[in-house]
């Protein structure tokens, strides 16, 4: 895939990707998948193969009254069951959707260590993907960086080539946006319904932050798409990283 990074960001549309590139969405927890799902479902529409890699159970982000019981096995397979019920709105083969279970601190965030920096190479080289999505390491959340900091190790070891696409997240300190996925309200009305399959994160920000998950990434969006001065209301926007290769 011939993509040069650039000053200004570049639509991704304007790239012919051919439809035998593999990719990997790599999600820290689930709904990092849903948080970049327009430009997901473009290369869906591509017709390109794409595996998706749940890295933790995110059962920390689960609060107890929404749970019964509020244990952390319970909340664990909550959000995994409503990362499958997304994946099938998404059109996502369900054989396609991995739970890596990795292990995980107190706080519920990843470690970062030699038995998970192998679940995860091992799942890398099974797939071989050629390109990688995931959250941008640069982000105040534990678990981006954590699986950041493992995925670098194993695409640098991995042997082939390969671009890693790092999104900009609600977290996100700071990145540079090489590419970008407009798109305006029809397919920003697909994204919030796709985002309110996770019902245990919408209703924590609701309590928390008086709006909803899906408004909370589609803000994000909005912000990148009034930022570069784009002629549509919303914008998904990616750091490109090369790897093995010029």
């Amino acid at each position: 895939m011939d993509i040069f990074l650039s000053n200004d960001p570049q639509p991704l549309e304007s790239y012919k990707i051919d439809n035998s590139q593999r990719i990997l969405v790599l999600a820290p927890h689930p709904d990092d998948f849903d948080a970049i799902g327009v430009s997901l479902r473009y290369f869906d529409g591509n017709r390109n193969p794409i595996y998706l890699a749940v890295a933790t159970s995110g059962a920390s982000g689960v609060e107890d009254s929404f749970c019964s019981p509020p244990t952390r096995e319970a909340k664990g397979k909550l959000r995994e069951e409503e990362q499958r019920a997304s994946c099938r709105y998404f059109g996502l083969p369900e054989e396609n959707l991995t739970f890596l279970r990795l292990e995980e601190d107190q706080e519920g965030h990843p470690l970062e260590d030699k038995h998970n920096l192998l679940i995860i190479q091992y799942f890398f080289m099974k797939v071989r993907p050629d390109m990688v999505f995931l959250p941008h390491g640069n982000d105040t959340n534990p678990g981006h960086q954590r699986i950041y900091a493992m995925f670098r190790q194993v695409a640098t070891g991995a042997g082939y080539p390969l671009v890693a696409f790092l999104n900009r997240d609600p977290k996100t300190v700071r990145m540079r946006a090489d590419v970008y996925m407009a798109y305006g309200r029809e397919r920003a009305a697909w994204k919030r319904e796709l985002l309110r399959y996770h019902q245990s994160q919408h209703q924590r920000n609701l309590n928390q932050r008086g709006h909803g998950m899906d408004e909370r990434i589609l803000r994000v969006d909005r912000e990148n798409a009034a930022s570069y001065a784009l002629d549509t209301e919303y914008a998904e926007v990616f750091e490109l990283e090369y790897y093995g290769g010029n």
